[in-house]
This record gives C-alpha cells, structure tokens and sequence, in this order.
C-alpha cells in the first residue's frame, strides 16, 4: 500500500538526481547500446565469414591434434586468429590456405580489431571529450541570454528575441525537466536541468556573465525567487519576468526584474479588444507576432534624423528613449531627435528591419 505523497517524493528523488545536469545542442546519433549492437554484429559476421573461408579450405590446414578439420574447428582457428591469440595448434600448411590468410584472413582480422578497440575506446573516451566541451563552452559563453523556463511563454519569447538576430548559441535553457530540456537542446539551444531558484543552478548556466533574463516559471511565487537569486548573482543584468496575477508583479519589481508582464491580464485585454472592435484585436496580434506584417523595434537616431522632431521622420515614432527615460511621441520634453536617443518604431517587417538592440557575436559554441 502507497502512502499519501509517496509518488511526490519519488518524483522529487528522481529530479534530484539529475540537477545541475548541463546539456549540449549536438547532432541526433542512434543510442549508445544501439550502436555497440550493430558493431557487435558486424564483428560476428567477420567471424562466421572467417570460419567459413577456413572451412571451405579445411584441406590446407594442419591440425596438430590430428584428423581432419570440422566446422567447430573452423569456429576455433577464427577466434583464436581474429583475435590475434594464435595458438599455433592449428596452422595454414597449404599455398592456397596461406595466400588465403594473406589476402582475407589478415584485413579481416583487422577489420575485427578495429570493431572491438574502436566501440571500446569511444565508451572510455565520451566521457571526457563531454567535459572538455563542457569546459570550452563555459570559457567561451558571456553577454548571453538565460531563459527560465521553457513552456509556452519561454519558447515564444526566445523565438522572438532569436528573430531580431540572437544566436541560438547565446541562449542557456534551465527547467526542472530533463524532457523539456531534451526538447530545447534539439531546438540548438544549451540547456541546464535543475531548479532556477537555486543559485548553484543559475551558476552553471554563468548567469553572472549573461546580459539578459528571462523568467517564464509556471508559478508566480517561483519566478519571485529566481529574480531574487539572479539578481544577487548579476547586478547589471536586464531581467524581464512573466507573472500570471497584476497583484504579484510590484513584488517581482521589488524582487530586481526591470520588466514584469502580466499575462493573464495581457490576454485578457486583448480578448476585449477584439470584442470592442476585432480589426483593432487584429492589428495588435499582427504586432504582437514577430517577423509578419508589422513590427515593434528599437533601433537607434541617425545623423540625418538628428533636429528633427519624432513626427518628422520616416517610421511611425511610438516612443523616444533618452537616458533612462521613455517618452511619448507626443511629449514636450522630447522637442527634437537627439544622437544619442533611441526610436521605438512601429515598422513593416522585412529581413532588413530585424534590428537586435545592443546584440554582439560571441565565439561559436563547440558542436559534437
């Protein structure tokens, strides 16, 4: 008889087990025993095709126990020359069976060692060649992204940061589930199996070094505590986080996110918008979906804007950013367009208008 909570506490042991596991993005390969089975066959089919040379040319080989060789003969000369123990019980005595042995017996013989060392040194090797990956990786990772979280949230979010020009090797994956890592990794993503509210988990996925955060946790409470942990491990950081309730987003503000969206209230006012008027409802999906139809993007002042006023230019001015502050279009304190101010601008999107503010290259991630 199961006791109440006893299929949790399985549960929470067999995550424990794989915390701060970090996986790479690498290419599909067939499971380690499949491969191990198919070599394992091959090497037994360069076996039965040895015995069987031998056999056919069972005349040419002198048996120093006596008579004439039989197939079980056959088996033993192959086995013990594959393998290169050689007892020299049984040898070739005739021309035809010694060129045999020169011309098929040795490759074949090779050909087994090869099978047998090659699948024996590649298990011993793997695991080192990971770490040393591993390692690469770590020195080589900094001003990268780290998303909390890959549901549904996570996933639309990375995808859309990805779109304006983000490397999918600039992005680290942590969640709790090993499945729902195996899926980002397949997506090219790195990812880290573990729990985001502890430190040592942000650690691994150098969330010190990251220039950007993104919390998408399932649960509000939860993503409260990630901030809190990767604010006190990156104090420059732009952490952005998604709540499911209004009320919990000043305390994620008080947590150190530097944005907080709402999703459930987001979904709802657009839901009643597109009651209120469904070509408006339309227009704000359009925007709302990176890449088709119109865009939001950020993009910096050019010298020939430069003195002229948030009206005057080409793109449909939304916003001006000036220092810390974001001013309407409309604002008097903007007056006219400054170097050093940034455009928010509502855009037609076009390959050539996918703009990633503030993105650098880093070095390529090894692939294995």
């Amino acid at each position: 008889m199961k006791l109440p909570g006893q299929d949790a506490i399985a549960r929470q042991a067999d995550e424990h087990l794989v915390t701060h596991r970090v996986k790479l993005p690498r290419k599909v390969v067939e499971h380690p025993i499949r491969q191990v089975a198919k070599r394992l066959s091959v090497a037994l089919v360069v076996l039965v095709v040895t015995a069987l040379i031998v056999y056919l040319d069972r005349d040419g080989y002198n048996d120093n126990a006596g008579g004439g060789l039989t197939l079980l003969d056959a088996f033993y000369y192959a086995t013990v020359t594959l393998s290169t123990t050689g007892y020299g019980d049984i040898t070739p005595a005739g021309d035809a069976a010694r060129l045999t042995n020169i011309l098929i017996v040795t490759p074949l013989r090779v050909l087994f060692l090869i099978i047998l060392v090659g699948t024996t040194l590649e298990a011993l090797t793997e695991r080192t060649r990971e770490e040393w990956r591993l390692t690469r990786w770590r020195s080589t990772l900094r001003d990268h992204t780290v998303v909390i979280g890959f549901g549904t949230k996570g996933r639309s979010a990375i995808r859309t940061v990805c779109a304006t020009g983000l490397k999918k090797e600039q992005v680290v994956v942590v969640d709790p589930s090993s499945k729902v890592i195996d899926a980002a990794t397949a997506e090219g993503y790195a990812g880290i199996v573990g729990d985001a509210t502890r430190s040592e988990v942000l650690k691994r996925a150098e969330v010190h070094k990251a220039r950007q955060i993104i919390i998408a946790t399932q649960r509000d409470d939860t993503a409260v505590l990630v901030a809190l942990t990767a604010r006190q491990l990156n104090r420059g950081a732009n952490i952005v986080a998604a709540v499911r309730e209004e009320e919990n987003a000043p305390l994620l503000k008080q947590s150190g996110a530097d944005a907080v969206i709402t999703s459930a209230s987001a979904a709802g006012r657009l839901l009643g918008l597109s009651v209120l008027s469904p070509s408006a409802g339309m227009v704000m999906e359009d925007l709302i979906q990176q890449g088709s139809g119109l865009d939001i993007v950020e993009r910096p002042v050019v010298k020939a804007e430069v003195g002229k006023t948030p009206r005057e230019i080409t793109d449909l001015v939304v916003s001006v950013i000036r220092g810390h502050r974001v001013l309407g279009y409309d604002d008097a304190a903007v007056g006219t367009l400054e170097l050093t101010d940034r455009l928010i601008t509502i855009v037609r999107a076009t390959p050539g208008s996918q703009i990633a503010p503030d993105t650098r290259p880093l070095p390529p991630m090894p692939r294995g």
